[in-house]
């Protein structure tokens, strides 16, 4: 068993390390891909504050389909090239959504979200899925939650 606390108050930098051992040491031994997800998705829930939702859309047959996460209840799937998840991995591209209404093409899958950060997990230079984070809070995210986001997502790309 596993027990990640995070610190309260911890600077970003040094919570998103310690996000990135704890995630390591989760995927270590583990070889099957969507447990590995489950486990990613629930420590960033619980590193990561003011979230409402929290998880991966995995890369299926040219669209993406929900993966593991964290909150309600989310739409299933998303065509590549629409929404901010869509266009994320399209793109191959990390999307810092200040306001999701001011989107273009914003897929409202909770009503109550206003910011998102969705990073692509890129292995051997191919989108196999995207973190998506998102927030009650407008603005919640920034560049540093971007590169947290983006050395998790390089650390547990050969996991999942």
């Amino acid at each position: 068993m596993h027990a990640f606390f995070p610190g309260a108050a911890q600077p970003k930098a040094e919570l998103y390390r310690d996000l990135v051992l704890a995630a390591r040491a989760l995927v270590a031994d583990e070889p099957d891909a969507v447990a590995n997800m489950a486990n990613v998705a629930a420590i960033v829930w619980q590193f990561v504050d003011r979230l409402n939702w929290a998880g991966f859309y995995r890369v299926v047959d040219g669209g993406l389909v929900l993966g593991p996460f964290q909150g309600k209840a989310a739409c299933i799937r998303i065509p590549f090239g629409q929404g901010v998840c869509g266009t994320s991995a399209a793109s191959a591209a990390t999307l810092l959504v200040p306001d999701v209404h001011a989107f273009p093409g914003h897929i409202a899958c909770d009503a109550e979200s206003r910011s998102e950060l969705v990073v692509p997990v890129i292995r051997r230079g191919e989108v196999i899925a995207v973190i998506d984070l998102d927030s009650p809070e407008a603005g919640r995210f920034d560049a540093e939650d971007a590169a947290g986001i983006e050395a998790l997502a390089r650390e547990i790309a050969d996991a999942i």
